[in-house]
């Protein structure tokens, strides 16, 4: 491969497909949803109804395509609008990774807002690592107390939202991270410095 911007562009894009598609095989290999889980036969539903959609495929597409689908969760049951961002800035590479985005429902459709709120400013993107920092931390806000309803994961992204609607602005994912320890240790859950809230 030649040693030009167009090269090093397509190595970095091949090694973020490889990336990601690391992380799908590790998210399927789970069995320790920290929320309940959906049904696996609507999962497996949804990414059979996908099979007809061209992928790479934008949050847009995806909605378009089957935005009415029901997903059933264990104590609710949502549809695909609900979960995937209605953005063209959102892409999947795959039917499957569709599949385990929407298995963490309160997540995906924390994900869905925080990305529509990006949407609204110009020149703004939320991808990468900044992207990824913003999942796990909700993810990990997902797992402080599985009876606790996920709370803190709507405050956060409310904070999240505001930020981005009042500052113009995405705020780092470092000060996300602040957000969702203080609203731990505000409501007596303990964050030690060596995990990932622990900042």
């Amino acid at each position: 491969m030649a040693d030009d911007k167009q090269g090093r562009d397509k190595q970095a894009h091949d090694s973020e497909k490889r990336r990601r598609a690391r992380e799908i095989a590790i998210e399927l290999e789970r069995g320790d949803e920290p929320e309940p889980p959906v049904e696996q036969s609507d999962v497996e539903a949804l990414v059979a109804d996908l099979a007809s959609v061209a992928f790479p495929a934008t949050g847009a597409d995806i909605v378009a395509a089957v935005g009415d689908r029901e997903i059933g969760g264990v104590e609710e049951t949502y549809t695909v609008e609900e979960l995937i961002p209605e953005s063209d800035h959102e892409t999947f590479d795959s039917p499957t990774a569709v599949g385990v985005h929407v298995r963490r429902p309160t997540v995906a459709s924390a994900m869905k807002r925080i990305v529509e709120a990006v949407d609204t400013l110009p020149n703004a993107r939320l991808d990468g690592s900044q992207r990824e920092g913003y999942e796990r931390t909700l993810r990990e806000l997902a797992a402080i107390d599985a009876v606790d309803e996920d709370e803190g994961i709507p405050v956060v992204t409310d904070w999240i939202v505001e930020q981005i609607h009042e500052k113009r602005a995405l705020p780092g994912s470092r000060s996300v991270r602040r957000e969702a320890a203080s609203f731990c240790r505000a409501n007596g859950y303990e964050v030690r410095n060596d995990e990932w809230l622990g900042v």
